[in-house]
């Protein structure tokens, strides 16, 4: 199945973390919880005074987004959150 958003609504993927440091700290739930995730797919954009605008993150991108801005989408055992475009925070560049 795939899912693909309408207007200006991002598909993202969570980053996997994992549970410990590379010490060996094991790490709680919300010590572990980021707001970050990779972009899955992206709608078309939304209509302002009748001209296109297009989103401004693409597919394979790595974005920080508002925490509490998201919904959750469960297809195929695979978890996504769904985001619009304005609550997108930044791109992460490494």
């Amino acid at each position: 199945m795939t899912i693909k958003p309408l207007y200006d609504n991002v598909l993202l993927e969570k980053e996997k973390t994992e549970d410990k440091t590379a010490s060996g700290i094991i790490l709680s739930t919300k010590e572990k919880e980021q707001a970050y995730a990779n972009v899955v797919a992206v709608g078309e954009g939304s209509y302002q005074d009748g001209k296109l605008v297009p989103v401004p993150v693409k597919v394979g991108d790595k974005v920080l987004y508002k925490k509490y801005s998201t919904t959750d989408v469960k297809i195929d055992d695979e978890e996504y959150l769904l985001i619009a475009s304005k609550d997108i925070l930044a791109v992460v560049e490494r």
